[in-house]
């Protein structure tokens, strides 16, 4: 009779105890990574274990070039910290990247996230939530803006980390008078853990990075004056320098995209830059004159003396879009006219990127004035006007050329080994519809999907009840409508369709790597915009060199400096790496930009005013990016290429190594708990259980429509390892090992074959106010020899094995308490050794702080002894009445009497310093005390055959 051996649920709760350990560094986050629907860089796991490297520290900055994911570096911390079970997590974000960063945590991490700004917000305090901030297990993701407006809510919650995105908004917070927003965020989140995500941490100045590392931990440097002293101003000392940046290593993180590129992890395409120039027609001329000479009108009824400008800059971006969206919104303003109200941002729903442009304006309508029936009429008699000229317009130039151009621009990304497919992008919902048919009788009728904010179309709503019939029971299904309607239309324009016109809300956190033409039918004036649409495309995994087509009207020469800008100054649409951090984070916020565009075309008159403006505004910018400070950025922050190369490739294998070892215990946990699952004989990596095929291969599971096999919550993978850790185990069993059945070799293990003995398994716990760490603590003893290493002990339990039934001798209960007392003795050694390390890193920083302290301090007394010693010998050379140079005398006398107290205080401000400084390490020293739990799992009589 033969047996089949398979793994027994001692081996599957030790796997499961195994993989699902407390504690820090690589391991600690192998759980983490097999959960993410993404391949992960090592840099991008580099950084984030950065950030998890010492649970003293309050905060890092992560400051990789643009393009390099830092969104994917703070998912994964975040990630980790909700396998902790520490969920109080907050984002503050730029209001256009909320809905991004929801959908990037959902599809990549399988992290449920809240968005909460006013509309959400007022809605939780009508329903009885006086706290609304104060919400569990969810992500919350706010706004810059209403973060600032709410700092009292947020100040409440006990937040178990805090990331700030583009976080070159809080650079200036140590500027007196200004700021004010990042001055109440940096207080209302002082005493939690940080991430701040920027590729720009200083822009202008080193007082820039004084102030970011300022928002984490305010005892990093010393005060203001302080650090000016001590690296800024011309007294700083040579070494300054170099101590600056050896210090700034604790906190601040940054990778180059030549280094990633150099060390072979990511191949980069370029981008391609096509322009189509074209004319409109002399009724399209004429419509945008007249309609754009209306806006500019002082004392209008619909826009008023004090107008909206994000309402007159969303009717500029409809002009210059299509006619049939401008004769769309015409109608809205003419409606509420008769209303006797103004247009508001809520009546312009064309445009698809309102909410999230809305917030960040933070405008309020002026108040209307008394209407005069008599000019209402005649306001609304010119509107209908323009309406009626925009109607009559049966065909846009600009649509025309997009037709015109179309195959030939496909042609040439086939020429190159690409797929036959676009990404056309507009920012009004009508203009989409309008080139939806224009392509449709162009002979792409069969080929075109839609994605907006909310594709309630028949078309849409019919493709994605065939895309959840398709994926029904799958895990590919999120539950979310939003994101499961994206999901639905880039798996439609992957598989069948090969035009997709998107707009902006629409294009959010979608990842279109699989095409390389973009199409900017409208351009957005953000370059910030203008980028992340480029990045659906031209991102980690493109195979070819992306196409981005622009358009440009020869016959408006503001669009044409519009473009100027965004192409030379910005660099968004060539190169391998599209817009450079310098340019981008020259402006705090893309609508900054906007606004002064739109400054610009509604103040100026003609090209000569128009050109004058744009020249200002490239000066300005240019005047916002200190080639000196860039180079003080690259000496602080920028470690040579090579090794960063050789630390990239280094981690690159030590990903991999645990990633698989992560894998392998979890199918061994599948193995022991899933008796009836049919595991592929082809790839034990898949299984069929109740129906479903389950892999632990990503994308392999989203592709064939598997259920991905993973440690996340209401998943088989958690059931099963829930099960294997709660099991206990009241008896001694014997366990027999079958080298035989393993499928490789193990050359210590194979050692032990004929070898009898006893084993005890625990989970020690080292608990300390700051961090757990947990341990498997196997005591083993061999019945002849010495005991095997307990390492050769975790690979045997690798080996398959059975039961045979249980123990009827006593194990030698006093031996293996000698044994696990050893082993317990050692690992509280370890972790005490650890706590030493990180105490002896926060004691560094703080001796720093305080040193800055003091060196601020005795530059005070310098300066006072060099304004005396110039003071006397000016007295020394003058020519002064006798009344004067005694009342100079008498002024010198007292600077050295102030001097003198100074130095008498310098020894007890000396001494309060230190006393401070102290008084902290004590309290991080108690932080770290242990308290150790050791927790018994099983005792076995092993054998291996």
């Amino acid at each position: 009779m033969t047996t089949t051996f398979t793994f027994t649920p001692h081996q599957s709760s030790f796997f499961a105890h195994r993989i699902t350990l407390e504690g820090v560094g690589d391991e600690a986050l192998a759980q983490s990574l097999s959960t993410a629907r993404v391949d992960m860089n090592p840099h991008q796991v580099d950084a984030a274990l950065f950030a998890l490297s010492s649970p003293l520290s309050k905060g890092v900055v992560l400051a990789d070039e643009v393009g390099l994911g830092k969104t994917i570096e703070a998912s994964l911390v975040i990630a980790q910290r909700w396998a902790e079970r520490r969920r109080r997590i907050l984002l503050i974000v730029p209001a256009s990247l909320r809905k991004q960063w929801s959908q990037e945590l959902l599809e990549k991490f399988s992290l449920p996230s809240t968005i909460i700004e006013s509309k959400s917000y007022n809605a939780a305090k009508k329903n009885g939530n006086n706290r609304p901030f104060d919400i569990a297990d969810t992500v919350l993701i706010t706004s810059y803006e209403f973060a600032a407006t709410k700092s009292e809510d947020i100040a409440y919650v006990k937040w178990d980390l805090v990331i700030y995105d583009e976080a070159h908004r809080l650079r200036n917070v140590y500027k007196q008078g200004t700021g004010l927003r990042a001055k109440r965020l940096r207080e209302a989140t002082a005493d939690h853990f940080k991430i701040l995500l920027t590729a720009t941490p200083l822009q202008n100045s080193l007082m820039e990075l004084y102030g970011l590392v300022s928002v984490i931990d305010e005892h990093f440097f010393g005060d203001e004056n302080s650090f000016r002293a001590s690296y800024v101003s011309g007294s700083a000392s040579s070494n300054g320098f170099l101590f600056l940046r050896k210090r700034l290593e604790s906190i601040c993180k940054r990778t180059l995209r030549r280094q990633v590129q150099q060390a072979g992890l990511i191949k980069y395409t370029a981008r391609c830059p096509l322009t189509l120039s074209f004319e409109p027609s002399d009724n399209e001329a004429r419509l945008y004159e007249s309609v754009s000479s209306y806006l500019q009108r002082p004392g209008t009824i619909a826009f008023g003396d004090r107008p909206n400008a994000l309402v007159t800059l969303v009717v500029r971006k409809i002009l210059g879009s299509s006619t049939f969206a401008l004769s769309e919104t015409l109608a809205k303003i003419i409606e509420r006219l008769r209303e006797k109200e103004r247009p508001s941002i809520e009546n312009l729903i064309d445009y698809d990127a309102i909410d999230d442009s809305a917030e960040e304006f933070d405008e309020d309508d002026a108040e209307a004035d008394e209407i005069d029936p008599a000019k209402l009429a005649a306001e609304i008699s010119e509107l209908e006007e323009y309406r009626a000229l925009a109607l009559a317009i049966g065909e846009n130039a600009k649509g025309s050329k997009l037709v015109n151009s179309l195959a030939g621009a496909l042609d040439e990304i086939a020429s190159k080994g690409g797929l036959r497919k676009a990404v056309i992008f507009t920012e009004s919902v009508r203009t989409q519809r309008y080139l939806a048919d224009l392509l449709s009788v162009s002979g792409y009728g069969n080929e075109i999907v839609l994605l907006n904010g909310q594709n309630n179309d028949p078309a849409s709503a019919a493709m994605y009840r065939e895309w959840l019939a398709r994926h029904k029971d799958s895990d590919v299904v999120s539950g979310s409508k939003t994101a499961d309607m994206k999901a639905a239309v880039v798996e439609a324009f992957r598989d069948q369709k090969s035009i997709l016109i998107a707009t902006e809300s629409g294009a959010e956190g979608i990842n279109l790597q699989f095409c390389s033409l973009v199409v900017n039918f409208d351009l957005p004036w953000n370059p910030q915009r203008v980028e992340q649409r480029i990045g659906r495309c031209h991102r980690y995994g493109q195979k070819i060199d992306v196409t981005v087509v622009n358009f440009l009207n020869l016959k408006n020469q503001a669009e044409r400096r519009v473009f100027e800008l965004l192409d030379q100054k910005f660099r968004l649409f060539d190169g391998v790496f599209g817009a450079s951090d310098e340019v981008l984070g020259a402006i705090e916020r893309g609508v900054d930009i906007e606004r002064r565009i739109l400054e610009i075309v509604q103040s100026a008159r003609n090209e000569d005013a128009i050109n004058a403006a744009f020249d200002q505004l490239q000066t300005d910018l240019q005047e916002q990016i200190s080639e000196q400070v860039l180079d003080a950025r690259k000496r602080l922050l920028e470690n040579v290429d090579e090794k960063v190369t050789r630390q990239l490739k280094s981690r690159d294998g030590e990903i991999r190594k645990h990633l698989s070892e992560f894998d392998r215990d979890l199918l061994r946990i599948a193995r022991a708990e899933l008796p009836e699952a049919q595991f592929h004989t082809d790839d034990e990596r898949r299984f069929d259980f109740s129906g479903h095929t389950y892999t632990t291969e990503w994308p392999m599971a989203d592709e064939r429509g598997w259920q991905f096999f993973r440690l996340t919550e209401g998943t088989l993978a958690q059931e099963v390892i829930a099960s294997a850790k709660n099991r206990q185990f009241p008896d001694t069993s014997h366990l027999q090992f079958d080298l035989s059945a393993y499928p490789g070799r193990l050359a210590d293990v194979e050692l032990l074959r004929g070898s009898k003995g006893w084993l005890r398994a625990a989970k020690l716990q080292v608990n300390t106010a700051a961090v757990t760490r947990e341990y498997l603590v196997l005591s083993i003893i061999a019945d002849q020899g010495d005991a095997p290493h307990a390492e050769t002990i975790e690979r045997l339990f690798s080996v398959p094995a059975r039961d045979i039934g249980q123990v009827s001798e006593e194990p030698p209960l006093a031996t293996l308490d000698a044994v696990e007392v050893s082993r317990r003795v050692s690992l509280l050694a370890l972790a005490e050794e650890q706590n030493n390390a990180w105490l002896e890193e926060e004691g560094e920083k703080l001796d720093a702080y305080a040193d800055d302290l003091e060196r601020a301090f005795e530059a005070d007394v310098k300066a006072m002894d060099t304004e005396i010693k110039a003071a006397k010998k000016a007295l020394r050379g003058s020519n002064l009445a006798m009344n004067e140079k005694l009342a100079e005398k008498r002024r010198i006398s007292a600077l050295e009497g102030k001097r003198d107290k100074m130095k008498a205080a310098f020894f007890d401000r000396k001494a309060e310093i230190r006393a401070e400084v102290e008084s902290m390490l004590d309290q991080i020293q108690d932080s770290l005390k242990i308290a150790p739990v050791m927790t018994p799992l099983f005792t076995v009589r092993w054998e291996v055959v």
